[in-house]
Order: structure tokens, then sequence, then C-alpha cells
């Protein structure tokens, strides 16, 4: 057998330490999927699904513990300190949308907190159902190279994030927060929301429209249909999918005739 190349020998250890399989297996999987490491650590867990739930949950419960400020944070929980730490540790870029892509994978209640249930059923949800912080940090890395080009992923942390971003009991995002969280999607890893065809900077858009006319907090259904609205305006810049009779929310039929009418008298300007 050839000596393996620079390439595959990282795959090998990259395929090691996100398993915890041995270098033979690691070599066996990738083999047989051209090493391709998400390919054959995907084949991995499939193979090894009758792998201990208990198992693992207990080592993750062991983690979970170790992650812990045992004199400030409460028993089943990782305050704000220790969150941020351990979203650190694995790769996390806190002023991006990495944040809220680990928000949804631990199930997080808000940006500041980390329960034990859901660091733990989170990653056991998981194929990887890592339990090393190296390999979480490989799994999540994974993860984030993807958010741009996985749709349905990104509509899920895009969701997520009005969950996790609300304060206290509110129902809604104020603008303010609302504003923020957008800046932090809708850039890498996550999904720019710039016209694919002349590179209109739709975000841009959309928010100066807001600043100068909205004065409300931003509701689920809202938050929800900007993002499908931003799918489309990135498509299409002409906007020809929106009509009046559409079920757009009125905020949005609002953007659009303030978008246009500023476009005209820029043209009137020229």
């Amino acid at each position: 057998m050839p000596p393996l190349s620079a390439v595959q020998k990282a795959a090998v250890a990259s395929f090691v330490s996100i398993t915890g399989a041995s270098d033979k297996t690691a070599s066996r999987y990738l083999k047989n999927t051209g090493y391709k490491l998400n390919e054959a650590v995907d084949a991995f867990f499939q193979g090894n699904a009758s792998a201990s739930t208990t198992t693992n949950e207990s080592r993750l419960t062991k983690l979970f513990d170790s992650l812990r400020n045992t004199e400030e944070d409460p028993k089943d929980a990782l305050g704000a300190d220790s969150s941020m730490a351990y979203l650190t540790s694995i790769g996390v870029d806190l002023e991006g949308a990495s944040l809220f892509l680990a928000m949804e994978l631990v199930q997080a209640p808000t940006i500041g907190e980390i329960t034990r249930k859901g660091f733990i059923n989170g990653w056991k949800a998981n194929p990887a159902a890592e339990v090393k912080i190296e390999g979480q940090k490989q799994y999540f890395k994974r993860l984030a190279d993807s958010l741009s080009r996985d749709r349905d992923l990104f509509r899920k942390v895009y969701r997520y994030a009005f969950v996790v971003g609300r304060e206290g009991d509110q129902r809604a995002l104020s603008l303010d927060n609302a504003i923020l969280y957008w800046e932090l999607l809708f850039k890498k890893p996550g999904v720019l929301w710039i016209g694919q065809t002349t590179g209109t900077d739709w975000l841009a858009e959309w928010i100066a429209f807001l600043r100068e006319n909205w004065t409300r907090s931003v509701s689920r259904d809202m938050w929800n249909q900007t993002f499908e609205f931003a799918l489309k305006s990135m498509a299409d810049e002409t906007l020809s999918f929106w009509s009046e009779d559409g079920a757009w929310p009125g905020v949005v039929d609002d953007f659009v005739a303030w978008y246009k009418r500023k476009s005209s008298e820029m043209d009137v300007d020229a």
C-alpha cells in the first residue's frame, strides 16, 4: 500500500479527532469514501448507531460539569461567562452567525445561558455525539462551513435566533436587537443578503428603511417573513416576485414601495 499523502494524513487525523476511532478504522472509512471526510464520518456513525447512548450521556454530563464554574453557575446551567468561554473553546465567532448556530445546536434558552439538558440532548441528537472539546470543535467547524450553502440549516438557525434572542418573557424582538441579529446572521459564515446579479446590498437597504420608518418591535412572523423575502430578493433584484395582492406582511409592502421610490429618485437625479 502506498504511503498516505499529507492531505490524506490530515483527513485521518480529523476523523480520529471527531470520532475517537483508531487510525486503522479511520483509514478504512476514508478509503471507502475517496477520502471525503464528511461522508466518512457520517458513514462511521451510521454504522455504529448502536453505540451505548448511556455511555455517551454520562461522558457528556462529565464534560458539562467540567465547564461549570461551581462557585457562580447553577447546578444545571452554564452562566454567561462559562457559556462564552465554552463557545470560544469550540471555535464559535461570538460576533457572527456561528453564534446562533451554536445556540441552536445546544438548544440554549438565551444567548447568555446553556442548560445541562440542552447541552446533552443537543450533542446526542447529532451524529457525532461528541464528548471531547476538540472533537466538538471539529464538528462545529463542519457545520459552520456548510451554513452558507445549506439553506435548510440556515433557515433553522435563523428561526432559532428569534427564540434565543428574546429578552425575558417578551414575545417579540426590539428593533435594535433585531437589526443587530440580522447583521450577525447575514454575514459569513451565514448567507450574505446581497443580490446575485448586480450586488444590491439588501441588508443595508432593509435596515435603512426600518430606521427611517419602523418604530415597533419585530414579531415572529415579521422575522420569519424577512428571511423568505431575503432569499427571493437575492435571486431577483427587480423584486418581480412581489405584488400588492401577495401575502407579504405590510412592512415588506412598505419596504418595496420605499425602495422603488428611492430608486426612481436616484434615476432622475442621474
